[in-house]
């Protein structure tokens, strides 16, 4: 209608100044319509973060209450039934605090909001390992920690661990032997089991793939250990043969104190 208006009422002979024009009616069309498509779904977004945060706050309270009350629970029992039957009360509310770890993450991670912090390796993987040994109780974690001061996601990296040893005993069913270690900025986390070939080596990553189909998992753990160490630059290596196990390396950067100050500074 506009272009009938300016060629047979106003007619314009300009054709420079009619296209002009009518590039310019198309192009705020299309901001307009493109507004009104996505506000909505801005909204909606904000609407589930939102929710996701509160849902998070109200899951904290109740979890910390089951396990402080256990605690005190374990201090007076002398029943050797009923503190088991306690252990693994906590252990299940120890679980579900991690998913609400990883939830919070996860929600930090996609407003971008991450905060690296200083903290040490070998105190992390500690802390891991004594948590996987409630979900692993037959598995022998063998530990040699060097010190190892770093400044980077913590919470991230845990995750990054927690997969590896997860991989790791879930791919050893006739070894119970898990081998982590830290030396040199470099932790190593070398397990005994079924181990990969090189076909398998090159496809690790890749979004649901398997090694083995009748495991239990979704095949997208690796593929965001990857990513995680690429976005904080850590050197992630990955070294197996079938049936002699697999070794998984992470090399941190060793200026992580010049890091810190950098950081400091700003």
């Amino acid at each position: 209608m506009t272009l009938h208006y300016l060629l047979a009422v106003a007619r314009v002979e300009n054709m420079f100044l009619l296209s002009l024009v009518m590039v310019c009616l198309v192009t705020l069309g299309g901001v307009m319509i493109s507004k009104l498509s996505i506000d909505p779904l801005e909204e909606h977004v904000s609407n589930l973060q939102n929710l996701s945060k509160e849902t998070l706050h109200e899951l904290n309270l109740p979890t910390s209450t089951i396990i402080t009350n256990v605690q005190m629970l374990q201090k007076n029992s002398t029943d050797e039934k009923e503190r088991k039957r306690l252990a693994r009360i906590e252990n299940a509310c120890k679980m579900l605090l991690e998913r609400y770890n990883e939830l919070d993450y996860m929600i930090k991670t996609q407003s971008l909001q991450i905060v690296e912090e200083a903290f040490d390796l070998d105190v992390l993987v500690a802390s891991r390992v004594d948590f996987l040994k409630s979900v692993y109780p037959h598995v022998d974690f063998i530990l040699d920690l060097e010190k190892t001061p770093l400044v980077t996601d913590k919470i991230g990296l845990a995750k990054a661990i927690d997969n590896i040893i997860d991989n790791g005993v879930k791919y050893s069913p006739k070894s119970n032997k898990i081998e982590i270690k830290i030396t040199d900025f470099t932790l190593s986390i070398k397990d005994y089991g079924c181990g990969m070939d090189e076909v398998q080596l090159l496809r690790i990553f890749d979004n649901y793939y398997q090694c083995n189909k009748n495991m239990q998992g979704f095949g997208i753990g690796l593929g965001m250990v990857k990513r995680f160490c690429d976005r904080q630059e850590i050197a992630l290596n990955f070294k197996s043969a079938p049936d002699q196990g697999t070794s998984v390396t992470l090399t941190f950067k060793s200026n992580q104190e010049g890091k810190k100050c950098k950081q400091k500074t700003c």
